[in-house]
């Protein structure tokens, strides 16, 4: 199921597909937030806002909702509660 990296919940697990370079700072690219990389939500901060990820590699990365919304996934597993 496509989505975007800000509607993720806590546990879930979602492939990067797409997104346009002009709107995502560089240095999420060098950390590993590519097309093709898993990312994890690890924590949601209060009010939804930053949300902190883990890159597959190893990084852990805190993103603003806004700069999320422009990261397009694939959900590959979700949390169930």
């Amino acid at each position: 199921m496509k989505t975007t990296a800000d509607l993720l919940k806590i546990g879930d697990v979602a492939l990067v597909t797409n997104f346009d370079v002009d709107k995502i700072p560089f240095k999420l690219l060098e950390m590993g937030c590519l097309p093709g990389n898993e990312i994890k939500v690890l924590q949601i901060a209060p009010f939804g806002d930053p949300i902190y990820f883990d890159v597959n590699n190893g990084s852990h990365l805190a993103i603003r909702k806004e700069t999320a919304r422009d990261i397009e996934v694939e959900i590959l597993t979700t949390k169930v509660d």
